[in-house]
């Protein structure tokens, strides 16, 4: 087998594979078809080459991209990469530039160059694209089909500058990238990825190999992430929130690259951040998104901070527990990312600056982690709803999850991350482990602080709603504004991170009821424990059609929800904003939540578009029992005037109970206030 060398072909399969991606890019969101066809006689000429001619020489080329191409569904499905390939086509590259492209992971090709039944290696360069190796098919998610790719492209297509780039979806720091269609789903975890690119590339924290990385994924934009490649690259590209469907601009950053060879991964990087945007706002989903370039050679700054913060709040823990419940509310207000909510998922992941700057009035050290982070992500872009965004991103156990945890600590470099395990691992268990003591008391002798004996103790257990007796507390009515409240006391403010309310709709006579979702529109006093209702006999609807919603998280310039509906038939949820500085609500677009078994993020935000049918969700049960089903109760076709906005509620009666949680994962009920709506009348009932 030898390597095809022959401009003329390589401009055939590169015009095979333009005209074959015209007819196929529209984007669909049907379940997969059969796969494609195999390619035509002309293209199955393509001999297959396993090495390269020895006209490759070390330093040939100015830059390489080793592009990892795992299709997965996003390909199947809709064409995403087929699309990104078009993109990159459409670049006349110069004779010192080459892509390197390994092709797998996909039950469907939408083109008909790329096979879904073998791995396949492609080179995009001056001369067109060229299809230079195969072989049997392999699982994109193993650590051993990453190295073998990158050790073929390092051998066969040596560089003086060299990006990689993951393409796929992304799950943040605990499930990784990369997730293979073919083989369930499985992904490369942050292990599986040092592994590889170690053992292929060389590790050097000095002079790293790659002069950066980049994933065109979700949520890799992480903290975790960027310390597993801070010797193998100089520069990190990710993104802390999932990313829209559209991904990477390619003809927009590689142009950039083709138009001048000698820029460093910093100024490429840039490109494609502005490139991103161009694309996004291009396609509508500019307002969500969020990219970030990271010098890697300044990461060391950043966490060494990270741990100082970690340490600190331990240290801090361990003289009152009350700042477990003190990260808790830090980390509700902050910007999180993928969702973190029932019907979404739980990525756990939040933005580290953010919480820094939410941690800073009760944690020295926050500050340096602030400083830190500026200093090392060099770059970045946001949407205006993802004003936060820091750059990078950091775990916080949202939903309490031990086996997530178990998981996470699996993952990652132990001295930086073991203050912030030991306090999750406290946060969810409600009291430290033996192991955390034995931390703390090291972690004293090295600050110099009096050591005192470690050992359990039962003033350590965090105190939590059950103790206090708050769960099924009677709401009282305020005379003087008609408003319904509870009062806690001062302790709320120690021991609860945040206070929300459900609201229902109730069928007197049937006993029926429809959850209409949860919110934080509460007039809080933390300070003296006191929390009003704040309802107003509106709700959140589509054409005036109520709709099930919760609270993603809240700020104070903007409020985002998730409303879960079938769109076309298929379960998405619906990302909403209500800005308060314009006073109404936006549709940002459509995606679906984390897949529960593997926390894969799908890489999509779908627009609305003119025909698409969305069936409004209601989760109905009955006062006596907890279960809640779902059922599709009504469904608007979308039009130009299709809208969301609050609408006023229909007449009936509404339940509307307070629901406080702790840091410890508990959630504690009040007695429900009852409202009674009738023609634009409120009248507010409290318990007896």
């Amino acid at each position: 087998m030898k390597m095809i060398r022959k401009k003329g072909m390589a401009l055939l399969i590169c015009i095979a594979l333009l005209c074959a991606m015209t007819g196929c890019v529209e984007v669909s969101y049907q379940q997969p078809q059969a796969p494609v066809q195999t390619p035509s006689s002309s293209q199955s000429q393509t001999p297959a080459a396993t090495q390269p001619g020895s006209s490759f020489k070390e330093g040939e080329y100015t830059w390489a991209i080793y592009w990892y191409l795992c299709g997965s569904d996003l390909e199947s499905n809709g064409a995403c990469a087929t699309r990104d390939l078009q993109e990159l086509l459409s670049v006349q590259l110069p004779e010192d530039v080459v892509f390197v492209i390994q092709t797998g992971g996909a039950k469907k090709w939408n083109n008909n160059v790329m096979s879904s039944s073998r791995m396949q290696r492609f080179t995009y360069t001056s001369e067109g694209l060229q299809q230079v190796d195969e072989g049997a098919r392999v699982n994109m998610g193993e650590a051993e089909s990453l190295y073998d790719f990158l050790e073929y492209a390092k051998t066969s297509f040596p560089a003086e500058k060299t990006g990689l780039l993951f393409w796929n979806h992304g799950g943040g720091s605990v499930a990784g990238a990369a997730f293979d269609e073919i083989y369930g789903y499985d992904s490369l975890n942050l292990n599986e990825m040092y592994a590889a690119c170690g053992s292929a590339l060389g590790t050097d924290p000095d002079d790293p190999p790659l002069e950066f990385v980049g994933f065109d994924t979700c949520l890799m934009a992480t903290i975790d992430v960027a310390a597993t490649f801070s010797d193998i690259a100089r520069y990190m590209v990710a993104s802390e929130e999932v990313e829209p469907g559209n991904g990477w601009l390619y003809s927009g950053w590689a142009q950039a690259l083709a138009d001048d060879t000698s820029i460093n991964g910093a100024t490429l990087g840039k490109a494609i951040c502005d490139s991103f945007v161009q694309g996004c706002r291009a396609d509508g989903t500019a307002d969500s998104i969020t990219l970030s370039v990271v010098d890697l050679t300044r990461l060391e700054p950043l966490l060494t901070a990270y741990e100082a913060f970690g340490s600190e709040a331990l240290l801090s823990a361990a003289e009152n527990n009350r700042v477990i419940t003190q990260l808790g509310k830090a980390a509700s207000v902050s910007e999180n990312y993928g969702g973190n909510t029932k019907t979404q998922g739980y990525t756990n992941m939040v933005d580290l600056g953010s919480f820094a700057e939410n941690c800073s009035g009760f944690l020295a050290s926050a500050a340096d982690v602030q400083t830190a982070l500026q200093d090392c992500v060099v770059y970045k872009v946001n949407g205006r709803y993802k004003a936060q965004s820091g750059g990078l991103s950091c775990y916080y156990s949202y939903n309490n999850d031990r086996s997530d945890l178990t998981s996470y600590q699996a993952l990652t470099k132990e001295q930086p991350y073991k203050s912030f395990a030991y306090l999750a691992e406290w946060q969810i268990n409600g009291r430290p482990t033996q192991e955390a003591y034995d931390y703390i008391e090291a972690l004293k002798s090295q600050t110099a602080a009096p050591v005192q004996p470690a050992k359990p103790s039962e003033n350590d257990a965090l105190i939590t709603l059950s103790d206090m007796g708050w769960n099924n507390i009677k709401p009282l009515l305020d005379k003087n504004s008609g408003n319904s409240y509870i009062k806690l006391g001062k302790e709320a403010d120690d021991l609860l991170t945040a206070v929300c309310f459900e609201l229902f709709y109730v069928d007197p006579d049937t006993g029926v009821q429809v959850l209409m979702g949860f919110d934080n529109d509460i007039t809080a006093d933390w300070s003296r424990g006191i929390f009003m209702d704040n309802f107003r006999g509106v709700w959140g609807a589509i054409d005036n059609v109520p709709v099930y919603m919760e609270l993603c998280y809240g700020t104070p310039e903007y409020s985002l929800y998730s409303v879960p509906v079938l769109l076309n038939d298929e379960k998405y949820n619906l990302q909403v904003v209500y800005s308060f500085e314009l006073e109404s609500w936006q549709v940002l677009g459509a995606r679906k939540g984390l897949e529960p078994s593997t926390g894969m993020a799908s890489k999509e935000l779908r627009q609305l578009q003119v025909g698409d049918r969305i069936s409004v969700i209601w989760k109905v049960g009955t006062e006596d029992s907890d279960e809640l089903s779902n059922y599709a109760v009504q469904t608007i076709t979308v039009d130009s005037s299709t809208t969301f906005d609050e609408a006023p509620l229909f007449d009936g009666t509404y339940k509307y109970v307070y629901e406080l949680r702790d840091a410890n994962g508990n959630v504690g009920l009040s007695q429900p206030v009852t409202f009674t709506v009738s023609g634009g009348e409120i009248t507010t009932t409290v318990p007896k």
